[in-house]
């Protein structure tokens, strides 16, 4: 039996997960059931066309989210971290390096990562949009009002970003408590007053729906596909709740509330399908209207910020990862190492969400570039997930084609439907996607090429050492700590320094930083030190890709292997360098430009892994790629 506290603890964090990882799936009935019998779209609302629809939903949220998401995917989990830079990294992890596989697994992570960027950007956008269009359904005065009063809400949202969530984050599951309970009344008001809408809990609606109709079904699921979104951010939040918690939030609140206020909009529309043009907010008449606006504004800046702090978590993981440049990154809680805010990355998000209201003007418009963006990712998600099963697990062909097979299908006919979407706004995240993808792929490059560079000229370090310390030169006090790549090379700021200042501390530390395919390291395995001779160490800090790079902690750590360190006595030097672009050898120039422009804009790496300022020492150095 559980103890109580462990209970209380579970009961916390599956509300803390109602809030934070159902927030976007738990707006998607907003805007959903409107979208698929807009006129655009050509679906005429017969009551045999609503049950295959609701059908079609309430199905797809079992097969989608319950069975793929919740019961499948959460397994991948990388050392108790989900998400796609996690599932990238453990199915990179999978294969070696010299597989066949490797590169193209790489690209398709970083692709369907990219593709969230679009997603993150597209989603305050429509939630919060969405949320204050309502005023429209209760008077058209508030039409010419609705886009700036959306901009203001989202200028103000982000600009609280620096500040941190701590001190309203603790409000966010009982407000979408509060929410997906009032998501369950409305629909079971409207269930009692038309119960015939429960038939569309047999799947034989919503097959006979995608038969009858054909084309016109398949145009459908391009808007259907809508009340699925926000499924991928349950398993990118594992690491932040744990698996049982984000199922029991779904299973418990989260799927039934969903499933009965969609089924509760159907009855509406069986009854007055004039509400067709916003059947979200006519469940309950004219005079829940406004509150319902307040409710569902507060239910989508929460959505939009369980989005917001996803982005700065993933673009941590891609600096970590090797795929962007190092940003400077502050962390807003002093008790939850999770909560992050990067400057550079909220206001240009912020400034792209403002242009996407702004530009499609309407929750309608916008909903045709935001599927594009989520079936992709889920795409991407099913294929990754197999090579992890396959490669990782060892599970027979057979059952990892069946286990997945079934799920690519799915995802394959929702991303088709959304391409017909691609010159009505689906081109919108895609073109985020290749924009963020050549830089991403273009950084990643670039390093390699400089890393060729380097270990070119490189000079072996213990030869250079062998040979230093037959003439060593003067010894001056205290310890010299240079910065070394992951070669074998003498760094190029110990030669420039034993050039210009003919000296040598009398303690040497060379310091290798690396970053591993894992979450986390446990500190326990962080540091390790090998005696090189002559008061000369190599000094190796591993990280994973969601710890806190910070080497004075590491230094700290080097006391159990019986090495201390006195900052006030201890010189850190690192080789600043200045890359040129080569147009014989490397990149495409236009490419390399573009490493040229990000690597002068990237943060120092003193201030990345946190050295003390006023104990640091550059030396420049050039580089040609």
């Amino acid at each position: 039996m559980a103890s109580p506290d462990k209970k209380s603890s579970l009961a916390a964090l599956t509300l803390a997960a109602v809030g934070i990882v159902y927030g976007d799936i738990g707006t998607s009935p907003l805007y959903t059931m409107k979208e698929v019998f807009s006129k655009e779209h050509g679906l005429a609302l017969t009551p045999e066309n609503l049950l295959g629809v609701v059908s079609l939903i309430v199905w797809g949220l079992i097969i989608i989210v319950s069975l793929k998401y919740v019961t499948l995917v959460l397994r991948a989990n990388n050392r108790g971290e989900g998400g796609i830079m996690a599932l990238m990294a453990l199915a990179l992890s999978s294969v070696t390096r010299n597989s066949r596989w490797y590169f193209p697994l790489m690209v398709m992570g970083l692709f369907g990562a990219t593709l969230f960027y679009g997603d993150s950007v597209i989603t305050p956008a429509i939630s919060v949009l969405s949320a204050i269009e309502g005023l429209s359904v209760a008077t058209e005065t508030f039409d010419p009002y609705v886009v700036p009063l959306t901009v203001a809400v989202l200028v103000g949202l982000y600009s609280l970003q620096a500040r941190g969530t701590a001190g309203i984050g603790k409000w966010f599951g009982p407000i979408m408590l509060i929410w997906f309970g009032t998501l369950a009344v409305m629909g079971v008001i409207n269930i009692i007053d038309a119960p015939q809408i429960l038939y569309a809990l047999n799947p034989w609606h919503a097959l006979h729906f995608l038969d009858g109709n054909r084309f016109l079904a398949f145009i459908a699921l391009g808007a259907v596909v809508l009340a699925f979104t926000g499924a991928e951010a349950l398993y990118a939040d594992m690491g932040h709740f744990g698996a049982k918690p984000i199922r029991m939030a779904w299973f418990m609140v989260a799927f039934p509330a969903l499933a009965l206020n969609y089924l509760g909009q159907g009855a509406l529309l069986l009854m007055h399908p004039d509400a067709v043009t916003n059947p979200f907010y006519q469940q309950l008449g004219a005079w829940s209207i406004y509150p319902l606006v307040a409710l569902s504004t507060m239910a989508a800046i929460i959505a939009s910020q369980a989005t917001i702090s996803g982005t700065f978590s993933m673009t941590k993981q891609a600096i970590a990862l090797g795929f962007l440049p190092r940003m400077k990154i502050e962390f807003t809680s002093a008790s939850q190492i999770g909560q992050i805010y990067i400057p550079a990355v909220n206001w240009l998000q912020m400034t792209v969400v403002v242009m996407a209201v702004v530009g499609f003007g309407s929750s309608s418009d916008l909903a045709a570039a935001y599927g594009i963006a989520v079936t992709a990712t889920m795409l991407v998600t099913t294929l990754l997930t197999f090579f992890v099963i396959r490669y990782r697990w060892k599970y027979n062909l057979l059952l990892c084609l069946a286990s997945t097979g079934f799920f690519l299908v799915i995802d394959l006919s929702l991303f088709s439907a959304n391409m017909l979407k691609l010159f009505h706004g689906g081109w919108f995240p895609l073109l985020l996607g290749t924009v963020l993808f050549t830089l991403m792929l273009t950084w990643k490059r670039g390093r390699e090429l400089v890393f060729e560079n380097l270990q070119k000229h490189a000079i072996p370090l213990e030869d250079f050492l062998a040979s230093l310390f037959i003439s060593p030169p003067t010894r001056v006090p205290g310890t010299a700590i240079f910065l070394r790549g992951e070669s074998d090379g003498v760094p190029h700021a110990m030669l420039h320094n034993l050039s210009h200042n003919k000296v040598l501390h009398e303690r040497v530390v060379f310091l290798t930083v690396r970053m591993m395919e894992v979450p986390y390291v446990p500190t326990t395995d962080q540091v390790r030190i090998h005696l090189l001779g002559d008061d000369c160490y190599q000094m190796d800090v591993t990280y994973g890709f969601k710890n806190v790079p910070d080497i004075p902690a590491a230094l700290e750590l080097a006391k159990d292997q019986g090495l201390e360190f006195e900052m006030m006595e201890t010189s850190f030097f690192i080789a600043r360098q200045t890359v040129v672009a080569n147009p014989v050898r490397g990149m495409a120039l236009w490419r390399e430009h573009i490493f040229v422009a990000m690597s002068r804009h990237a943060r120092g790496a003193a201030d990345y892994y946190q050295i003390p300022s006023n104990r640091v020492i550059e030396l420049g150095t050039k580089v040609e790629i």
